[in-house]
């Protein structure tokens, strides 16, 4: 179908609030990433969280198994169980006829990020295998049995005390391990975190990949730690300045600037002005005279001279004009 044949024509009053208005509910809403979610939302999605995993069947162990297991937890004994089974969150052992369970994020060297059959294919190969395990919960009433192998390595206190250390708001330096389409894993030294796509840039970005790689040394800020998960949020784009808090030193209204036009809507044109940085052209404010669509006038990835014809840091609201910044015939 083709486009609607809207026509538009320079007027002699400023743009309303209605235009801002339509900023927020069709332009913002279009190219913003999705709002950032908790970490242990997107383990929970990825199936590497499930609480329905942690429910064994009906207790079989009597209260001095229980007592001896929470004993063994208290003294950090070493147990050596065979996998017998998997479910879509872990391994199946069994200890004194009671069933326990080890998280898939308890297992030694297992990829932070995989996909279903992945999962399931490593899951699947180590059924049978004598696991090196320790008692990390202990709760008779669900009778509920849990182990780790990753707490017998000999880096696991290192690691634990690394997560203990790390406090909400403060900097560290880390190196990419992953990528996927809705963040990036970030290895702080013994511990992965998450970055969400939204936390990448203060620009515009449709996959990770639109700007780190593998291997890439970043500064990252720590947004939340999840201690009991193991999870820890953190954002790229927090470590860098806001390009908007300091917009004002560098432009004033009236100014004449360069522009890429990023996103053409009915309404108008978005034009980046530096990274993290997008003003709106209202449609009014493209050219003189009247025009069938914004696509008339301005593509994608064009360079334009605009003017700043208002500037609003706190809200994050730049309004540009490209018919302001031609001189008249």
């Amino acid at each position: 179908m083709g486009e609607t044949s809207i026509y538009f024509s320079a007027p002699n009053t400023p743009v309303e609030e209605e235009y801002w208005q339509a900023l927020i509910e069709d332009g913002e809403a279009s190219r913003c990433p999705a709002p950032p979610a908790p970490p242990h939302e997107i383990w929970r999605c990825l199936g590497l969280i499930n609480e329905d995993n942690l429910a064994p069947p009906e207790q079989t162990a009597d209260t001095t198994d229980w007592e001896t297991a929470t004993r063994m937890m208290q003294e950090g004994s070493v147990l050596e169980l065979t996998a017998v089974g998997y479910n879509r969150g872990g391994l199946l052992v069994e200890w004194n006829g009671q069933q326990g369970f080890v998280p898939i994020s308890h297992l030694a060297e297992i990829p932070t990020y995989m996909d279903e059959q992945e999962r399931e294919r490593i899951l699947q190969s180590r059924v049978g295998q004598v696991l090196r395990l320790k008692v990390i919960e202990v709760d008779p009433e669900r009778s509920r049995l849990v182990l780790s192998e990753r707490a017998t390595r000999s880096d696991e206190e290192q690691r634990q005390m690394l997560l203990r250390q790390l406090v909400p708001g403060e900097m560290r330096h880390g190196r990419i391990t992953n990528l996927c389409s809705f963040g990036a894993f970030v290895d702080l030294g013994g511990i992965e975190g998450l970055v969400h796509i939204s936390e990448i840039s203060w620009g515009r970005i449709t996959h990770p990949s639109d700007v780190l790689r593998p291997g890439q040394q970043v500064k990252v800020c720590i947004l939340n730690v999840d201690r009991e998960r193991d999870r820890v949020g953190l954002s790229i784009k927090r470590a860098q300045p806001d390009p908007w808090q300091s917009l004002e030193t560098r432009y004033s209204v009236g100014q004449i600037i360069s522009a890429t036009v990023t996103h053409v809507v009915d309404f108008g044109a978005f034009a980046q002005v530096e990274e993290g940085v997008e003003g709106l052209i209202h449609a009014s404010e493209l050219a003189e005279g009247s025009f069938l669509h914004p696509r008339n006038v301005v593509q994608e990835g064009q360079q334009v001279q605009a003017m700043i014809i208002s500037l609003d840091p706190g809200r994050r609201r730049l309004a540009l004009s490209l018919r302001r910044a031609t001189p008249s015939a």
